[in-house]
């Protein structure tokens, strides 16, 4: 048979088959509930999944300056510790007394930073500067060890990291 464009085309039949029809509204609304009761119990899983990142930012930056205010004192020698924004790195001084420091210190892991924040959380020092480990472990505001000062360093949604400036505690 040739097909002809005047005979007139007859529509399908309707399906009578169940399998064959959409979804009911009872089907599609049971769907939204269980979407919602599961996203609702995921959702805080992965919002605590992300804190972990910021946490580990904050201790990473609080064992950097312990590790320097150790080595201060096991060294004899003055330790200078940068905190920027992303990253904590430690120099020390070639030689005791000093009030500048040269040679860097290495990390845990052989790198030159000893904190980084890999896309965490920025830090910010207050008062802004470096801080001065001196070999009897105090915090000064300058190499040569004249005045202690406590620095306060905030990341942003952690509690602030305070320095002692007498002590050179960590907290």
């Amino acid at each position: 048979m040739s097909a002809n464009c005047s005979e007139p085309v007859q529509p399908e039949p309707a399906h009578t088959d169940p399998a064959q029809r959409g979804f009911t509204l009872p089907e599609l609304i049971a769907v939204i509930v269980v979407i919602s009761i599961l996203s609702a119990t995921a959702l805080p899983k992965l919002q605590g999944a992300l804190s972990f990142r910021d946490d580990g930012w904050h201790d990473q930056v609080v064992a950097a300056l312990r590790y320097a205010q150790k080595s201060a004192v096991s060294h004899r020698r003055l330790v200078c510790a940068d905190v920027s924004g992303s990253a904590v790195t430690l120099t020390i001084a070639s030689a005791n007394p000093a009030s500048t420091c040269g040679t860097s210190l290495p990390g845990v892991d052989g790198g030159t930073a000893s904190a980084s924040s890999g896309g965490a959380n920025s830090a910010s020092v207050s008062p802004a500067g470096s801080f001065y480990f001196q070999p009897s472990g105090r915090v000064t505001t300058d190499g040569a060890g004249v005045t202690a000062a406590a620095r306060t360093i905030a990341i942003s949604g952690q509690t602030n990291i305070v320095v002692t400036g007498e002590t050179g505690r960590v907290d």
